[in-house]
């Protein structure tokens, strides 16, 4: 900065599972890092994931796919068992919501204020698919569960299994 201040960069968190990326989670975490000029993600661990069915990938994984994407400065994982502790380290000026997720946005302002962050919440839009397009995990393992059911093909384990018999 030409007037010598030390400011810092505005810092933005995304959070999310992150199961199977997908061109969805791209598109927030895309706008996420237009919200400011770091953005950090805290991908949630798996034993902290209670909303939904377990993740397939395991943590490290989701965490490293999030971490390659262009638009991440920086991914890590949840706290085990405090999901306060990340958000705290990294003291962000806006968090910004997955358009699908579950939280209300006025009762995380207020878990912020508790823990004595002053941040902007903000929601991500949507990302609509078109055609064949899947932009969510859980449609993407309906259709590889119903093409595999309609072809008849087996899983490369399903095919180990009889090459051991």
């Amino acid at each position: 900065m030409t007037d010598g201040s030390t400011e810092r960069p505005t810092r933005v968190v995304a959070q999310g599972t992150f199961d199977l990326l997908h061109p969805g989670h791209v598109h927030y975490l895309e706008e996420a890092a237009a919200a400011g000029e770091e953005l950090h993600v805290v991908v949630a661990r798996a034993e902290s994931v209670a909303h939904k069915p377990d993740p397939v990938l395991p943590d490290e994984q989701r965490r490293d796919a999030v971490a390659a994407l262009e638009a991440v400065d920086r991914a890590r994982l949840g706290h085990p068992t405090d999901f306060s502790v990340p958000i705290r380290e990294i003291d962000p000026d806006v968090l910004v919501l997955g358009h699908d997720q579950h939280h209300d946005e006025e009762a995380v302002r207020e878990l912020l204020a508790a823990w004595g962050i002053d941040c902007r919440v903000e929601r991500a839009s949507g990302l609509e698919p078109t055609g064949d397009d899947l932009y969510g995990s859980s449609d993407i393992v309906e259709r590889a569960i119903a093409d595999r059911e309609r072809t008849g093909s087996r899983s490369p384990v399903e095919l180990e299994a009889d090459a051991d018999d």
